[in-house]
């Protein structure tokens, strides 16, 4: 017992600090200005403003642009503002100035949160959506640090008063705004999810380089019809060329070949069906295709859609894995600590979840997405001024075939320096296209 309230008053106080029911938060907060907010350019995202009569209030400079990663403070605290709420609260001030302050009743500064946030990428990522819904993750693959997060539909934190009650009435049309879809938005991964379709038929067939089909634009696979976009007729193709065209015919033909139990071990491998070694709030990916499954559930499990789901910030990790040469890394958004006078008094440091793939493997399979970018779908970000590798992907959401536009890649493949997933729903309504979203935000990074 000794040793469990040991660990839960010292190594566990700062996450059972940060859950919205803990009523210490109060009492903290009778004692300490909440601190700042701050990007890793030195941009504040979050302050406490005191007015003349000693009021505080909390004050969010960007508006909705940092709207769901950073959160907001009241009605239970979201993002940021949640996660990290036992530092926002604890005054690591000189000493003396404490104690002053407590002989006078007056209250200390909180600590400064430093973020791994970079204001022009955020910005960037921000306004290339435009008004269409969806979410973007930028993120360093070698050590897991979020440099973007963008969810929209958004809001603005300093009127969360006023529209608190018709956000949250279940029969409002914004009811999931507060929803961070970075995280917590679960979609059919599309055409994105043929990285893992292709590793799984790389590992089983050493001979995967040999691989060829004849695509006519459509074809049948366990009486499931099967089309290309567009029926478009590819002709023949190697696995190189199936991954560059995202050519469907040809994947549910090899999906169909797979062992479905070693597939979904491969699946629960990267994390579909687990939590992601993430401390901010987040859904879990499914998958839940098997030995037991009905076989016409390959043809279409394997092209990403059926009942597979995932999160904008799940790609973005197993993508990162195959830039990382195989080590998937914890994603975290926390820098450092800081005092309110600028002296640090916690780091955090990069940390690797687990080696999931060979470096081999991870050259191959770059090798492979790097197709879709110099001869693909994915052609748009071909361009002299850096080299990117990644997939693309149109994820069905309906019978009537309205789509969801994916992206998901790495930029600088021989040294890569970022990942950038991107989701836009209803692409077909809105006209945005998650490969023109990435292009933006590369561009930005490079410029």
């Amino acid at each position: 017992m000794i040793i469990y309230l040991a660990k839960f008053m010292i190594a566990d106080s700062s996450t059972v600090i940060a859950n919205s029911y803990n009523k210490r938060q109060d009492h903290l907060a009778e004692r300490v200005v909440r601190g700042d907010i701050m990007s890793s350019d030195g941009h504040v995202l979050a302050t406490t403003n005191v007015a003349e009569d000693g009021n505080e209030y909390r004050y969010y400079p960007n508006g909705n642009m940092f709207a769901h990663v950073v959160g907001f403070s009241t009605y239970g605290r979201s993002g940021l503002e949640l996660s990290s709420n036992y530092y926002l609260l604890t005054s690591n001030a000189n000493i003396v100035e404490r104690v002053r302050n407590s002989v006078y009743n007056e209250k200390n500064m909180g600590d400064t949160v430093v973020t791994t946030l970079d204001y022009n990428l955020q910005s960037t990522a921000y306004n290339a959506m435009g008004y269409a819904k969806g979410a973007v993750v930028v993120m360093e693959p070698d050590t897991g640090k979020i440099l973007a997060m963008v969810s929209k539909p958004d809001f603005d934190p300093n009127s969360i008063d006023v529209i608190w009650d018709s956000i949250t009435d279940e029969t409002s049309s914004d009811k999931t705004i507060l929803l961070n879809r970075a995280t917590q938005g679960l979609y059919p991964p599309g055409s994105t999810f043929k990285v893992l379709t292709s590793l799984e038929y790389m590992r089983e067939n050493k001979d995967w380089e040999r691989y060829s089909y004849e695509c006519q634009g459509e074809t049948v696979v366990n009486n499931v019809a099967i089309h290309c976009y567009n029926n478009t007729v590819h002709g023949t193709v190697s696995l190189a060329d199936s991954v560059a065209f995202s050519c469907n015919t040809s994947f549910s033909n090899l999906g169909a070949s797979l062992d479905t139990d070693a597939f979904h071990s491969l699946c629960e491998t990267f994390l579909f069906n687990k939590d992601l070694p993430y401390s901010g709030l987040s859904n879990k990916s499914s998958y839940v295709l098997n030995g037991k499954s009905d076989p016409s559930q390959i043809p279409q499990t394997v092209i990403g859609q059926g009942d597979t789901l995932i999160s904008p910030l799940h790609n973005a990790m197993i993508m990162s894995t195959i830039a990382n040469g195989g080590v998937m890394m914890k994603p975290y958004m926390l820098d450092h600590i800081e005092n309110y006078n600028g002296d640090q008094v916690r780091s955090y440091s990069p940390s690797a979840y687990k080696r999931l793939m060979t470096v081999r493997e991870t050259q191959d399979m770059t090798e492979l997405l790097c197709g879709v970018v110099d001869y693909g779908t994915g052609y748009v970000l071909n361009t002299s001024a850096y080299s990117v590798a990644g997939k693309t992907g149109t994820a069905e959401y309906n019978e009537k075939g309205e789509s969801h536009s994916w992206f998901v890649g790495f930029s600088n493949v021989e040294n890569p320096d970022i990942v950038v997933s991107v989701v836009i729903e209803e692409a077909d309504v809105s006209g945005v296209r998650a490969v023109n979203v990435t292009k933006q935000i590369f561009d930005a990074y490079y410029q």
